[in-house]
């Protein structure tokens, strides 16, 4: 389980723009991650730009990299995000997941 410093590291790390683009791309290429230069195409990113970008969701574990000869893929690390929302939902409702539905019907007003 996930300690707070280190959901406080992955969460701070994705509140910026560009780095939660990066990382939900990621996300959606699997485990197999995608080249660099593929993440700085399709997100219209400069290479210096993206290896900043790298380099901090790296350091908060969000993702991996691996060498394939000339090229470096990069990966979400699907455990460390299983952790992460494992740790935010923990007590959920009381501990009563079933009760954290989302509610199609707006915000319910408690009125004690």
């Amino acid at each position: 389980m996930m300690k707070s410093a280190q959901v406080v590291k992955a969460l701070s790390a994705l509140a910026q723009p560009t780095r939660l683009a990066i990382y939900r791309l990621l996300v959606v290429s699997g485990p197999d991650g995608m080249a660099a230069g593929q993440v700085a195409e399709k997100l219209k990113v400069s290479p210096a730009t993206l290896s900043f970008h790298f380099k901090i969701l790296s350091h908060a574990g969000l993702i991996q990299s691996k060498q394939d000869g000339r090229f470096i893929y990069y990966a979400a690390n699907f455990i460390v995000m299983n952790d992460m929302l494992a740790y935010l939902t923990e007590n959920c409702c009381g501990g009563n997941p079933e009760a954290c539905k989302p509610n199609t019907r707006g915000m319910q007003v408690n009125n004690r």
